[in-house]
């Protein structure tokens, strides 16, 4: 167990990973004016969109749009999910900073999330890897179901392995675990990690966990005790996986931020902003987030309201 670090890197994905599983429609408007308090916030990164066909989610076919009027902030990185050649067209019209690929570990959940198999996978992704280096752009991959798989159950540590040397060995610079169905627990996280950490540098990894069991946090603490510095979450809680039945939303943002800050780990993120943005996507999507820090502040709105009533 390494010493803790005293700064780490939120990685917002909730305007792609936490709005794809959204049944209510949301306009481009709102989700740039989202973007838009989300930036300034003070997080460094934001997953704007995704470039998959429309067609798939339908959600985020204003991918376009919507990185087209955002206002970017000075330091933020503004990254887009890409699919395949096409989509990468789309995201480089764009102007989109950085590029994300994605593939999962385990064959079923490839096979239906992205109707390929994993072999078939490579040559794709390596395309666009490929592609998108050449137009300057920084890759980030995401690797998917790293503990387990709705359709296979438990995932086999040197399964994570093999793909993530592959996605490596094509150029990715950074690369993102997930825990798609959010049932790992903390001893699951530490023995893919000891098969992982001696590979590749620590700075290069991130860690993407669902909250469907409640163990989020307590797993992000057990990759923080092995070196890991980055995790994706998003706030209020939002998303789920399209392609994993049951699966919750991942990791709330300010749920994280106040682990982090009351262990004195520095992230430049302000929960003040975070709350607000919430309550702004509370009234969008006419439902509360499901996220312990909104919980707390609609309480104390609530006794805030009554302690003015009397």
């Amino acid at each position: 167990m390494l010493p803790l670090p005293i700064k780490a890197t939120i990685k917002e994905v909730g305007p792609r990973d936490g709005l794809q599983n959204e049944v209510h429609q949301v306009s481009t408007e709102h989700k740039t004016a989202w973007v838009n308090q989300l930036s300034e916030s003070g997080l460094s990164y934001i997953e704007v969109t995704s470039f998959v066909h429309p067609k798939w989610i339908p959600q985020l076919a204003d991918g376009k749009e919507v990185l087209a009027s955002i206002n970017k902030q000075p330091g933020v990185t503004y990254a887009a999910l890409v699919p395949n050649m096409k989509g990468l067209e789309r995201a480089l019209q764009s102007n989109v900073d950085e590029i994300s690929v994605f593939m999962s570990a385990s064959e079923s959940h490839n096979v239906s999330n992205i109707n390929k198999t994993i072999n078939e996978t490579y040559p794709v992704v390596k395309e666009v890897i490929s592609a998108a280096k050449a137009a300057g752009k920084t890759i980030r991959g995401y690797l998917s179901t790293v503990i387990a798989c709705p359709y296979e159950g438990a995932v086999e540590p040197e399964q994570v392995l093999r793909a993530a040397d592959h996605l490596f060995s094509m150029g990715i610079d950074e690369l993102s675990l997930g825990e798609t169905i959010g049932v790992a627990v903390p001893t699951q996280v530490e023995g893919m990690l000891e098969k992982i950490l001696p590979h590749f540098p620590v700075e290069q990894l991130a860690m993407h966990f669902h909250d469907t069991r409640g163990t989020a946090l307590a797993n992000i603490l057990k990759s923080l005790e092995m070196g890991i510095t980055t995790f994706d979450s998003a706030l209020g809680g939002l998303g789920g996986c399209p392609y994993a039945k049951g699966a919750a939303g991942n990791v709330a943002t300010e749920d994280l931020l106040y682990m982090l800050a009351e262990m004195k780990i520095e992230t430049g993120v302000q929960m003040e902003a975070l709350v607000a943005a919430g309550e702004y996507m509370e009234a969008i999507l006419a439902k509360p987030l499901r996220s312990r820090q909104m919980e707390i502040h609609r309480q104390l709105k609530r006794g805030q309201e009554l302690e003015r009533k009397r």
